[in-house]
């Protein structure tokens, strides 16, 4: 009888870019990670930023926020987001930062190439949790000083200080910020107020057989609802506090449901692009492998 490992190792031979077969290769194969550096190395760009789509809803040749996001995953995931192989990056975050100290979601170089509706583009954006806290949150994380961070570190600080109303996207990146900043006893105590607002405005599902009960966020696709184990990747982030142990068990019941037949999990947002929509299943399934394997359901 096939795995679920199997089922999924095929979906991705199948249907997922080089990254995330080198990844998948990585985590469960015990592929090289040099395989993934190589992988990732294809989306850097000459100024040391990153883009082509490494984020599939931003696409095209500009640098952008979100790309350089995703870029400190992939190298934190594989044990290699140090000071050597993050300078280049590194240099070029002033560039992509507003005068707030923020990164902006979209930075306006995007204009003429292809993104997500639901991500506007402004001329003169401001800064965002939703890269910045990712950016110095991983930074933090991985030991790696940058006169950048500073400034970036109080943008972050400030935002998640004053939050009183939120969406889901935002406290994912709050809560990288929260796992990763060095104050400790700051991001308890912060950790601790976003998961009473997260409970308050039931922003993740944490009852799957009442999801209705929980309100989908303006301009979410139908159904685009989010489920504890979207903040839950690892038993220990500061969010695993905000539920209970049945809770936890109940939404992990329902992430290892939601293998589809051809071995991957399913996108549950407005998939816009034909690229954009083959290239978030293999993400979402990596990510799903993740979780479930870091709570010792795989």
């Amino acid at each position: 009888m096939r795995t679920v490992l199997d089922r999924a190792e095929w979906f991705v031979w199948l249907s997922a870019r080089p990254l995330e077969q080198h990844r998948f290769a990585h985590h469960f194969l015990g592929g090289p990670a040099e395989a993934v550096e190589t992988a990732l190395a294809a989306y850097a760009r000459p100024d040391g930023g990153y883009a082509y789509a490494l984020e599939p809803d931003v696409r095209g040749p500009a640098s952008q926020p979100l790309a350089a996001a995703a870029a400190l995953q992939v190298l934190t995931e594989i044990g290699r987001c140090d000071a050597a192989r993050t300078a280049r990056l590194r240099a070029h975050l002033p560039s992509l930062t507003a005068p707030d100290g923020g990164l902006p979601t979209l930075h306006p170089g995007i204009a003429g190439y292809p993104s997500s509706a639901v991500l506007a583009v402004r001329r003169d954006p401001p800064g965002s949790l939703m890269a910045t806290g990712v950016v110095a949150g991983l930074l933090h994380r991985n030991g790696i000083e940058d006169p950048w961070l500073e400034p970036a570190t109080e943008f972050c600080w400030a935002v998640v200080d004053r939050l009183t109303r939120s969406h889901p996207y935002e406290v994912e990146a709050a809560l990288v910020f929260l796992d990763g900043v060095p104050d400790r006893g700051r991001a308890e105590k912060a950790a601790r107020r976003l998961g009473e607002l997260v409970r308050d405005q039931r922003l993740l599902v944490t009852d799957p057989a009442r999801e209705e009960d929980f309100p989908i966020g303006p301009g979410y696709a139908p159904g685009e609802y989010h489920y504890l184990t979207d903040v839950l990747r690892t038993p220990r982030t500061l969010a695993r506090a905000w539920f209970t142990e049945r809770e936890i068990a109940v939404g992990l019941d329902r992430l290892a449901a939601l293998q589809q037949e051809d071995g991957g999990w399913p996108v549950n947002w407005r998939l816009w692009a034909p690229g954009s929509a083959a290239e978030w299943r293999p993400v979402v399934t990596l990510e799903a492998l993740r979780t479930l394997r870091a709570h010792g359901r795989l």
